[in-house]
This record gives structure tokens, sequence and C-alpha cells, in this order.
């Protein structure tokens, strides 16, 4: 059952920020814009969901 698993994408925006690893500027990017992409996707299935039930 690890295919349904979705703890590491329902923690996604929630972690911590590891002290102990390096970051730079292309890494914030990437993590910046994957929270974006998710949200915006999550947004348009609340948005398509109430569309269609009201």
């Amino acid at each position: 059952m690890g295919l349904f698993n979705f703890s590491e994408v329902a923690t996604y925006f929630f972690r911590k920020k590891d002290p102990n690893r390096k970051t730079n500027f292309n890494l914030r990017t990437m993590h910046f814009i994957n929270k974006l992409s998710m949200s915006i996707f999550l947004a348009g299935l609340i948005y398509m969901a109430i569309k269609y039930l009201f």
C-alpha cells in the first residue's frame, strides 16, 4: 500500500528547515515553484468541486 501513502505530500508545506543542509538560490526557487504549483492545483480542484456541487 505504499502507492497511496501521501504523507510526504501532506507534510511538504510544513517541513522544518534542516540546518545541516546547504541551500542556494536554485534550490529555494525550485521549492517555491513546487509549492506554488501545488497550491494552484489544489485551489483549482476545490474550485471545480464547488462548481460541480453547486
